[in-house]
């Protein structure tokens, strides 16, 4: 991976492109939370906010009626908006982090034009979230954290354009890569909450990084889904910081 100096002579911060919806907020802010909490390494968080790709001119891509989340597709800009330079990181807003980001940086692997964890997974559920239909299709879930190698000469095909146009098997199964240019990641990094297991005495498989696919405890149909605990504590945590650096 590439580390080169940034303007004041320092490494520069990995880049994390978090996609955000407005019904969501919340977790964001809880993902964004628990990301900094415990990185030992420079990160730069950016939300991918459909509004302002809009405005832009980068997205004007009409509503899909498959689409769950405003960041469905808009994921698939990342490269471009790390102007294809170096490696970044896009992720789902309703991931909660439990481990230093960096044990994740180090997986990469420059020979890799992307990087995930390569799911088998068929929800069971036909609605997740605030009543979003629950689709199911191959690789699913693999977008929802990637590794990007923005650099990779392959990863050119994903301009506004192609974003835009593309279909969603195009985009979701990473159909402009060859099979042998997607990099596997532990499946720890992506915990499928109500899917993976925590197997007993096997600290290999705590989770570093819940994703909470079928709606997370911000959505009082999830408030008791499995690792909520975790969640809820993050967010007071969250927003008792938020408080103090008002007051102050």
């Amino acid at each position: 991976m590439s580390l080169t100096n940034g303007e004041n002579g320092g490494v520069k911060p990995f880049r994390i492109f978090v996609g955000y919806d407005p019904r969501e907020d919340i977790a964001y802010e809880v993902c964004r939370h628990s990301i900094l909490k415990k990185s030992s390494i420079p990160v730069e968080i950016i939300p991918i906010k459909q509004s302002d790709l809009r405005q832009r001119g980068l997205y004007w891509r009409e509503k899909d009626q498959y689409e769950s989340t405003e960041f469905s597709f808009s994921r698939f800009l990342t490269p471009n908006l790390a102007d294809y330079e170096d490696w970044a990181m896009f992720v789902d807003c309703d991931f909660l982090y439990l481990a230093d980001i960096k044990e994740l940086r180090d997986l990469i692997d420059d020979k890799y034009a992307v990087m995930c964890v390569q799911h088998d997974y068929a929800p069971k559920e036909t609605t997740k979230m605030d009543g979003a239909v629950q689709t199911v299709y191959p690789r699913k879930n693999w977008s929802s954290m990637v590794l990007y190698n923005c650099g990779h000469p392959k990863n050119r095909v994903l301009t506004p354009d192609t974003v835009n146009s593309q279909t969603g098997a195009f985009l979701h199964r990473f159909q402009w890569l060859q099979d042998d240019e997607i990099g596997s990641i532990p499946f720890v990094w992506n915990f499928l909450e109500g899917h993976n297991k925590v197997v007993e005495n096997d600290p290999s498989t705590f989770p570093k990084a819940v994703h909470y696919t079928r709606g997370g405890p911000w959505f009082e149909a999830w408030r008791n889904c499995d690792f909520a605990d975790l969640w809820l504590n993050e967010r007071d945590e969250c927003l008792n910081e938020a408080k103090r650096a008002i007051t102050n």
